[in-house]
């Protein structure tokens, strides 16, 4: 596995000698720093600004990994841990010169790459598309959880951010041997007369209407796992047979008097605030602590706009398989990312099938194409972009010490990793984008690739 190693400390050679071996030896190969930089390791003895911006821009405002060490226990109790994570820091823990700590640097290094090689698999990125900050840290959340335990999930989030798929994650990623499928059960579907067969299935003869006997979901379950969609909606009665057969996993069919036995991974979704129905309750308090062992809340679209012409066109493709997806006017792109999407993901699936119902020709998806009912009006092209939203960062950044050059370079930054990544990568849109010329951001580009001129073991 493959690091990078940088030190903001003094000139204490042996330690940083000590430190580099000790993670060598633990079968970590380090490197030096180099832009695009993956992941690092950063030692350092004092919080500084300029350690803070280095975070920021080395982790890609957290997309890649760094794990912060501090370099002694005096250190670490000198400094606000948490503010190095908001920096970009994805841990930070101290060095206390024992073969520990190079043992438990190596150990999550490896976890972070075994939960980023399952992110990148295409399981996951041909289905959970999206490269905001917000959505990475969710689904490394979601694979992690799943892959390395088998313990219950609770999944949370508005209608159309995609639970139903997050649940199908989890499932997929869970290590069980013998694995058997995953039963979904929608709680919003439930006949509250017939929900006792639904759970626990039935005897023949059980009541009117049963003329054959039937497995329940705790029955299909069994080895695999459940899903309860919308389990906000499931009655205190049906809450407390729940909760007994999840702590104890046994069960009874509806007209029988013989225990089942069965064993199952519960995942629960909701868009309720459940800690408010306990609060209220309609939701009982000891069953919200059996299901939210772990607890995923999905962002809404309006939280991971840098996702929305990536979802656009994995959509197009969806929905033309065979045929090259084609590109979006400027106007046509202008108004996906402004666009309000109260169903969220899957409003804007609608939104984009819309159009390509009507889309004909090579060329690119054009304003016409549009329902006449989707036409923005005339205020809408008057929207001022630099509102309220954009004065609190900056006011952020100037309450935390940082100037106006820093403040103009990461805006320029930033605005052109969001301008490259919508364009897939493609430099020539991305230009277009933030109207530029095409040989300005290559070289943008290409001079930000060139390795740093200090080595690891200098002074940063």
């Amino acid at each position: 596995m493959k690091a990078w190693l940088l030190f903001f400390t003094g000139n204490n050679t042996l330690q940083r000698d000590s430190i580099t071996t000790a993670i060598s030896d633990e079968g970590i190969y380090i490197r030096n720093y180099t832009r695009p930089s993956g992941p690092g390791i950063l030692v350092f003895d004092e919080m500084t600004s300029k350690l803070c911006n280095f975070l920021k821009e080395a982790s890609r405002e957290g997309h890649e990994r760094i794990l912060a060490i501090a370099s002694s226990r005096n250190v670490i109790a000198s400094v606000n841990v948490w503010r190095l994570l908001q920096a970009g820091a994805s841990d930070v823990i101290c060095w206390d010169s024992s073969i520990d700590s190079a043992r438990n640097i190596a150990a999550r290094l490896t976890r972070w790459s075994t939960v980023d090689q399952l992110l990148n698999s295409p399981c996951v990125k041909n289905r959970l598309v999206g490269n905001s900050f917000a959505w990475i840290t969710l689904l490394r959340q979601v694979v992690e959880f799943s892959h390395f335990t088998d313990a219950s999930i609770l999944i949370t989030g508005e209608s159309g951010t995609g639970k139903e798929l997050v649940a199908q994650l989890v499932h997929e990623q869970d290590q069980r041997p013998k694995k058997k499928d995953i039963v979904t059960l929608d709680c919003t579907t439930i006949v509250p007369e017939l929900s006792g067969s639904e759970f626990f299935g039935h005897e023949r003869g059980a009541f009117t209407g049963a003329i054959t006997q039937r497995n329940g979901a705790f029955a299909l379950a069994d080895g695999g796992t459940l899903f309860l969609d919308e389990v906000g909606e499931l009655p205190l009665s049906l809450q407390a047979q729940l909760l007994r057969v999840v702590q104890e996993g046994m069960y009874k069919r509806v007209g029988s008097n013989t225990w089942q036995k069965t064993s199952f991974r519960l995942v629960c979704a909701t868009n309720k605030n459940l800690l408010q129905e306990v609060k209220e309750g309609r939701f009982r308090y000891d069953l919200y602590y059996r299901i939210a062992i772990c607890t995923c809340h999905l962002p809404t679209l309006a939280k991971r706009t840098e996702d929305i012409l990536l979802l656009a066109r994995y959509f197009m493709k969806k929905l033309q398989p065979d045929e090259e997806v084609p590109d979006l006017d400027e106007a046509v792109w202008k108004y996906l990312l402004k666009r309000k999407y109260p169903g969220n993901v899957r409003d804007l699936k609608q939104m984009v099938s819309r159009i390509m119902y009507r889309h004909v020709g090579s060329g690119p998806v054009t304003v016409g194409e549009f329902p006449e009912e989707e036409r923005p009006s005339d205020c809408y092209e008057t929207a001022d972009w630099h509102n309220e939203s954009f004065r609190r960062a900056i006011r952020t950044a100037l309450d935390q010490g940082v100037g106006l050059k820093d403040i103009g370079r990461t805006a320029e930054n930033t605005a052109v990793q969001i301008a490259v990544t919508d364009e897939g990568g493609n430099l020539q849109r991305a230009a277009h984008k933030l109207r530029i010329t095409d040989r300005a951001l290559q070289m943008r580009q290409a001079t930000r690739r060139q390795p740093e001129t200090s080595h690891n073991k200098e002074n940063f």
